[in-house]
């Protein structure tokens, strides 16, 4: 197994407990499928891969650690080499400054009155969480919001199609997230055979004008597929099923998909064929390298609005007012929360 790179001791103990579960060394059987992916993952290149996807993880939280800090300390780098350290230093420094011009375009849009519909379609595990999570970090969620439905319950599966995801649509001033939406009638309803066909070929005649009726309103309307090999999917479910952070993320239906990887792809082929529109037209993001797709799709998603940064009048901290007669109360003993750490 190559060194560990990372200095944090968090990632150290998850690697090796991955690799050791990968070699077959963590007492779980490895035969047939497993055993054959485990043969692949001996090759360098294939564990390196790994490694950089709980490096991602490690990240994910190094951005939260960050966010107040104008610049990346090169502590945080400290056990990285030559153009791995130069990708991440330049990755947190272009993601810092995305997200800040995703500020000023919410503030553009929240002062102009304009209406946007971002939907993150694609395969399971191809990453569009990770993208959501980027574009929301710092925005209002009174401007900027997430619609993840659920399963459509027996009383909605009896109402025309749309009708569930028309009251999460934006008013004036708003963006809304969806992460799926009503493609899901094009891809995992079809190939899961959760709608007939008569179901399936009324979507399509519909969609298509029920987008442009969205435009016409004044919506914006922007579609994202995400765009992953089989490999790569394969490593990621890999990935998540021994990790117990990210077992969560797994449900019988992605493992279902798993196994109908071409009838997935025939059926995005359809879609995209048939809902191509000039008025919301379907945008592909190269999803293989996470980080790359994060940073080409938020610079993407900016390119899409004429947004100009709105000023601010200077905000002035009032002085806080003292009243002598004013006594402050102790708490009651009872109602702290214990100093544990």
């Amino acid at each position: 197994m190559p060194p560990v790179k990372d200095p944090h001791n968090g990632f150290r103990r998850r690697i090796v407990l991955a690799s050791r579960v990968l070699f077959g060394k963590a007492g779980l059987p490895l035969s047939g499928a497993e055993g054959r992916l485990a043969d692949r993952l001996r090759e360098e290149a294939f564990l390196e891969r790994l490694q950089s996807k709980f490096m991602d993880d490690d990240d994910a939280e190094l951005e939260m650690e960050l966010q107040d800090q104008p610049q990346i300390e090169a502590r945080e780098f400290s056990g990285l080499l030559g153009e791995e350290a130069a990708f991440r230093r330049q990755y947190f420094y272009e993601l810092f400054r995305l997200q800040g011009e995703l500020v000023k375009l919410q503030d553009w849009i929240a002062a102009t009155g304009q209406k946007a519909v971002i939907l993150f379609e694609g395969r399971d595990a191809a990453g569009k969480g990770g993208v959501i999570k980027r574009i929301v970090q710092r925005l209002d969620p009174r401007v900027c919001r997430t619609v993840a439905l659920p399963a459509p319950s027996d009383r909605e599966r009896t109402q025309w199609y749309f009708q569930r995801y028309v009251p999460h649509l934006p008013a004036a001033g708003e963006i809304v997230l969806f992460d799926r939406s009503w493609y899901n009638r094009a891809g995992v309803e079809r190939v899961m055979g959760f709608c007939n066909d008569a179901e399936y070929e009324e979507f399509f005649r519909s969609v298509p004008e029920f987008e442009r009726m969205l435009v016409r309103s004044g919506i914006k309307v922007i579609k994202y597929w995400f765009s992953i090999t089989d490999e790569e999917q394969r490593l990621r479910f890999f990935s998540r099923i021994h990790d117990p952070l990210k077992q969560w993320k797994l449900s019988p239906m992605d493992l279902f998909a798993r196994s109908r990887w071409e009838q997935y792809t025939e059926a995005k082929e359809v879609m995209m064929e048939r809902t191509h529109i000039s008025e919301a037209p379907w945008w592909v993001v190269q999803a293989v390298d996470k980080k790359k797709a994060r940073l080409n799709c938020i610079h993407h998603l900016l390119n899409q609005f004429p947004y100009q940064e709105i000023e601010r009048s200077p905000i002035v901290l009032p002085e806080r007012e003292h009243h002598p007669d004013y006594q402050r109360h102790p708490v009651i003993p009872d109602m702290m929360v214990p100093e544990i750490y």
